[in-house]
C-alpha cells in the first residue's frame, strides 16, 4: 500500500505540476505567458495534493521524492525502503508526465520551440554553470528538508494531516519563489527523471533532445543536499 501511494501521489504531483508548466508555456493554452507566480502556485498546490493522495492511498510518510525518502533512512538508519520507493515514486513521475502530454494532445503541434516543450517536462538553469548548478539545486533540497523537519517537529507542534501538507505546499511555494529562478527547482530527482523518460520516448510533435548531458544534475544534487540536511538534522540538531 505504501508503494501505492507513492507512485499515485507522485503522479497527482507531476501532472498538476508539470500540467501548470504546459498551460503556461504551450501555445493556444489559455494559460499561456501566466507567468511565474503561476507557475510556482500551483506546483505548491500539487505538492498539496500529492501528500493527500499518498496519504489517502497507504503512504503515511508520502514522500514523492527520492531525496526525501533519502534523509528519512539516514536519520532512521534504516535503507530498506530507499530503492522500492524511489521507484515507486519515480515511475508514477512517469505516469504524470504521460497524462500531461495526452491532456494538451493537440498543443504540442501548435509549440514550435522544442526548448519550451522539454522544459514542460523537466528542468533547465537559467545559466548554465555546473558548479553553481549544482549549489542551487542542493541547496534548495537542503532547505525543503529542514524545512520538512520543522514543520513536522514535535517543537512546532508537529503539524498533521491535511495542515501539515498545506504547510509542505507553502515551503515548496517559498522555495520556488526564492531559489528557484536559477534551475526551476527540481528539488526532487523523481520529478526532473520520470519525465524526462517521458519526453524521450514520446511521439511529440516538434520536441528536441531531452538533455541527457544535464539530468544526472537535478538527480545527484537533490539527493547530496538532502543526505547533508538529514546528517545535520540527526547528529547537528536532532
Amino acid at each position: 500500500m505504501e508503494l501505492i501511494g507513492e507512485f499515485f501521489g507522485t503522479a497527482v504531483l507531476i501532472y498538476l505540476g508539470d500540467g501548470v508548466v504546459a498551460g503556461v508555456l504551450l501555445e493556444k493554452s489559455k494559460a499561456k505567458d501566466a507567468g511565474w507566480i503561476t507557475i510556482t502556485t500551483a506546483w505548491a498546490l500539487a505538492v498539496c495534493f500529492g501528500v493527500l493522495v499518498a496519504k489517502a492511498l497507504g503512504s503515511p510518510g508520502a514522500h514523492l521524492n527520492p531525496a526525501v525518502t533519502l534523509s528519512v533512512c539516514i536519520q532512521s538508519g534504516d535503507f530498506s525502503n530507499f530503492l522500492p520507493y524511489s521507484l515507486a515514486q519515480i515511475g508514477g513521475a512517469a505516469l504524470g508526465a504521460a497524462l500531461v502530454y495526452l491532456h494538451y494532445l493537440p498543443h504540442w503541434k501548435e509549440t514550435k520551440d522544442s526548448g519550451k516543450i522539454l522544459a514542460v517536462f523537466s528542468t533547465e538553469p537559467a545559466i548554465k554553470n555546473t558548479v553553481s548548478n549544482v549549489i542551487s539545486e542542493g541547496l534548495g533540497t537542503f532547505i525543503l528538508i529542514l524545512g520538512i523537519h520543522a514543520i513536522f517537529s514535535p517543537l512546532n507542534g508537529g503539524a498533521e494531516g491535511i495542515a501539515g501538507a498545506g504547510f509542505v505546499g507553502l515551503l515548496v511555494w517559498a522555495i520556488g519563489f526564492s531559489l528557484g529562478g536559477t534551475t526551476g527547482y527540481a528539488i526532487n530527482p523523481a520529478r526532473d527523471l520520470g519525465p524526462r523518460i517521458i519526453h524521450s520516448i514520446l511521439p511529440i510533435p516538434n520536441k528536441g533532445k531531452s538533455n541527457w548531458k544535464y539530468a544526472w544534475l537535478p538527480v545527484v544534487a537533490p539527493l547530496v543536499g538532502a543526505g547533508i540536511a538529514a546528517v545535520v538534522i540527526r547528529w547537528g540538531i536532532g
